[in-house]
Parts: structure tokens; sequence; C-alpha cells
């Protein structure tokens, strides 16, 4: 178990550091920011001198270890935009806002799969099969933004239920929760009734009903831990990915998360507030795909060899 649990921490930190490098390649490719921030009217002196503050004028190699050694001592550089305040507080500013939406969204689309694919294998109505996944696909269909934009238009502006902008109203989390959960819900309930279906095929499940076991037994204490591991794999990948996924649902609800102002700070070429957001969303990802992979190795030993 100690050797599995170093390779993964070996590739945690791996993936960390190539999203670092990364994330600085591609903001140094999109050019300096000078001549975004100053007006219209500045000249190339102004502008020179400005990309020499920011240290835009050293070697691309000589910035890039400049940026390392500043997130090994803990200083992610200031924002562009608001000058003399740090990019990464800005960034977890915004943080529990997006895991708020993004846990709330994903717990409700994860619990809800679950719930309804084990009524459909335990009462074997598997019509509603048929009617579950054919919303799901439906849903799936339909782009977050728009499904966003269509339950604001019922939801909000023709019945008057919730609000459809964030705010101090808690029901303001409904309609971006549900927009997230209802696409969260058509990827696990497929994944799960997938798994279940192969392991109703499986020996330990012929031996078990000859047993005389009754189904419900046989599915909720044999089939199904071994039918949510693929499952876990996924709700891994889907959480850790989520946070970056966030920015159109955040945008079409106003939610002052890290997604909305992750899209402002790349318009405005805020890069310092960019990378902080990326390096966050990365080590969020790392940190849960990590949990996951221990969850794994202790429910699943033939992970530890891999």
């Amino acid at each position: 178990m100690a050797a599995y649990l170093l390779r993964r921490l070996a590739q945690a930190v791996i993936t960390v550091f190539a999203v670092i490098t990364l994330a600085f390649v591609l903001g140094r490719l999109t050019g300096s920011p000078a001549a975004t921030l100053l007006p219209e009217t500045a000249s190339e002196a102004d502008i020179a001198a400005l990309n020499a503050e920011l240290g835009f004028d050293k070697p691309p190699l000589t910035q890039y270890l400049d940026y390392l050694t500043g997130i090994l001592t803990g200083d992610f550089g200031d924002s562009y935009r608001q000058s003399g305040t740090s990019s990464m507080t800005l960034v977890l500013q915004r943080l529990p806002a997006s895991l708020q939406l993004g846990v709330t969204g994903f717990a409700i689309g994860l619990g809800l799969a679950v719930a309804v694919v084990l009524l459909i294998h335990l009462s074997g109505r598997w019509s509603l099969r048929g009617v579950a996944l054919g919303l799901g696909a439906a849903r799936l269909a339909v782009p977050d933004f728009l499904f966003g934009l269509l339950l604001v238009l019922v939801f909000s502006v023709t019945l008057g239920w919730l609000p459809s902008l964030a705010g101090a109203d808690p029901l303001a989390i409904v309609m971006p929760a549900v927009t997230i959960a209802t696409a969260q819900f058509v990827v696990y309930s497929r994944l799960l009734d997938n798994s279940l279906v192969t392991e109703s095929t499986q020996d330990y499940v012929r031996t078990a009903y000859a047993r005389g076991e009754r189904r419900s037994s046989v599915l909720l204490r044999d089939m199904l831990p071994n039918a949510l591991l693929p499952v876990l794999t996924i709700s891994g990948i889907t959480l850790g990915t989520l946070l970056g996924g966030l920015v159109i649902v955040e945008n079409v609800f106003a939610w002052p998360g890290l997604g909305q102002l992750m899209l402002d700070s790349v318009f405005s070429r805020d890069f310092p507030v960019v990378q902080s957001g990326l390096v966050v969303i990365a080590t969020i990802f790392v940190v849960v795909n990590f949990g996951i992979d221990v969850l794994y190795g202790v429910i699943d030993p033939r992970a530890r060899v891999r």
C-alpha cells in the first residue's frame, strides 16, 4: 500500500508542476499585458517601462524561474488590475462560492443517479430505465448555458419562484445547482446502470441467487460495491475538473465564484490571477483524485499493483 501511495503522490506532484508550467507558457504566448493596462494614449516608452516593472523585459527562462521561486516561497504575485492585492488572495476569496456551487451540484447529481438506478434494478421496471436515460440524454443535448437560461425563464421570470441572480437569498443556489446536477446525473446513471448489468452476469451473483438470497440483498450487498468502483473513478475526475468548468454556469447566474473571476482575468490579461487560479484548480483536482486513488486502493486491492 505504501508503494501504491508513493506512486500516486509522485503522479500528483508531476501533474501540478505540468499545470504550473503550462499556465506560464500560455500566459506568455498571449504577449505582455502592458498595452492593455495603460490607456490608449500611452507612448512606447511608457509601455516599455511598465513591461520592465512587471518583469516582461527579462528572458523567458528567467521569468519562468522567478515564477517558480515565487510559488515555492508563497508569492504568487499581485494582480495587475488591483494593484497591491495578492492574486492568490483574490482567488481564495472566490473559491468558497465555487466550492459551494460545485459540490452541491455534484452531490445532488450523483445521489439522484444512484437512487434512480437502484430503484430501476430493485423494482425490475425496465421501462423506467428507458424514461430516465432518455430524459438524461435529452438534457445532455442541451448546453448548460441554454438550460440555465430556460430555468431562469420558467422559474424566475414566468413563475417568480426563484431568484435569477446570486445574492443574499439562499434559494439563489437552486437553479445553478440543478443545472450542474442534471448534467452530472446523465454521466453517473449511465455508468452505474451499465456496471450493474455487467455485474449481474458474474458467477458470484448466480451463486448468491442459487443459495436462495433475495434480489435486494444481492444487489445492495454484493453487486453495488463492485459497480460503484468505475463510478468512483469518474466522480473523482469530474469533481476535480468541475471547478474549472463552472465558468458558463457562474456567468449565466452571476454567481461570484472562481470561474467568473478567471474569465474576467483572461480578458484583461491579469496573468497572476489566471495563474493562481489554475494552480488552485490543479491542486484541488490532484487532491481529490489522490483521495479517490487511496479509497480505490482500500476498496479494491487489485488497484495497488497497477
